[in-house]
């Protein structure tokens, strides 16, 4: 089994709440993890049938097995359950009893505060980071490879061909876990506009456009992506703003939480393709983003991820507050750093002149400019 790193959080709170959720997309490794955790637990997947009929038909009954714990994976296909479960922690106040696990994230974090609220910790489990992968020598610094292979786990324990395995994941996601989220009649445009938001990865994001090359209206883009977000699909970054003096852009910036699923979606299958494309200087931006993300979640952090850009163009990729503070992080997929590089970071620190700033880029350069300003190079992202 690969090291995953929020481990140590998971055991923590395990031993501060009498049950542990554990949400991320399919296939993210919870399974895995929830057995580690739990190795003398019973484990229950209500994707079987005929557990979820049992399930159904006899709740109360059906949670006398487990008494004494255990994990429920996709606990989130038998939402009236839990309600029965707040009676069995609420008679036993022994923590860490059960491991519930789930792929969507909107159904099993309404059903936790309607029952579980005070009773359950809650983390998130996304596929494997960069670190991860390292830790487990099964990368090199190849990061064209890291880009197209993403994180899934499957695909790096069993040496998997990342297109194929893509293409079975998206067809299993779109015809299974989106019906079960909301009534979509025209599956067909939903496929595509998960394929034309590809095109706006590390973009901001335009609604009425997507809705017009997508055939819907944009209330109904709006739902879509919900949907995706919740299924940890992709992610919105916000702007970034603090009383600045400046009109600031509202509209969002998307992100996948997976770059091998993002080349995919885009069609680009090798190295060569990838760094011939338009857009690899956005895929390399939304790889470390990504990454930094899985960092945040890995170590159960809730500070925001944001970017900054004023109505006069000045721009910063990812604005990441810790411990209250602004970092700027500018993202360039150069291996060669160049003066104009750090031009918005210079701009930023009028701004925010208390503010760290990095500019992390495609090569191997390490420094420190000043106090406030460092140039990374990209396999610095783990620190992040």
């Amino acid at each position: 089994m690969i090291n995953r790193q929020i481990l140590p959080e998971a055991h923590q709170a395990l031993t501060q709440f009498r049950a542990l959720c554990l949400t991320g997309p399919r296939q993210s490794g919870k399974t895995t993890l929830s057995k580690a955790l739990f190795k003398d637990k019973p484990y229950v997947n209500f994707e079987n049938p005929t557990v979820q009929f049992e399930a159904e038909q006899s709740p109360e009954g059906f949670l006398k097995q487990y008494r004494n714990g255990a994990v429920f994976d996709e606990v989130q296909r038998v939402p009236h359950i839990f309600r029965y479960l707040q009676e069995i922690l609420d008679n036993n106040p022994k923590r860490g009893q059960f491991i519930l696990t789930g792929s969507n994230n909107f159904l099993l974090q309404e059903q936790v505060s309607q029952s579980l609220a005070g009773r359950a910790g809650y983390l998130s489990l996304l596929p494997l980071s960069y670190a991860e992968l390292i830790e487990a020598k099964l990368t090199d610094n190849n990061i064209d490879k890291l880009i197209l292979t993403g994180g899934y786990p499957e695909i790096w324990n069993e040496k998997l061909m990342p297109n194929t395995w893509m293409n079975s994941y998206i067809q299993t996601y779109v015809q299974r876990d989106v019906r079960l989220l909301r009534n979509i009649t025209n599956l067909a445009a939903f496929n595509r506009f998960i394929y034309l938001c590809a095109n706006y990865a590390g973009q901001i994001l335009n609604r009425d456009d997507l809705a017009k090359k997508t055939g819907v209206d944009t209330k109904t883009i709006l739902a879509w992506l919900g949907l995706l977000e919740n299924s940890y699909i992709l992610f919105q970054l916000q702007p970034w703003y603090n009383n600045l003096n400046k009109r600031i852009v509202k509209s969002p910036k998307l992100y996948f939480y997976d770059t091998g699923l993002l080349c995919f979606l885009l069609g680009i299958k090798t190295e060569t393709t990838l760094q011939k494309n338009t857009a690899y200087g956005a895929i390399f931006e939304n790889w470390a983003i990504s990454e930094i993300r899985k960092n945040n979640f890995n170590q159960a952090q809730n500070e925001g991820m944001y970017y900054f850009r004023d109505s006069a163009g000045n721009e910063i990729d990812l604005i990441l507050e810790r411990e209250g503070e602004p970092i700027a992080i500018e993202i360039k997929l150069s291996k060669k750093v160049e003066d104009s590089m750090l031009r918005g970071l210079k701009y930023w620190q009028k701004l925010q002149p208390n503010s760290q700033t990095i500019l992390l880029h495609g090569g191997d350069r390490n420094e420190l400019l000043n106090e406030k300003m460092s140039i990374l190079p990209y396999n610095e992202v783990i620190n992040l």
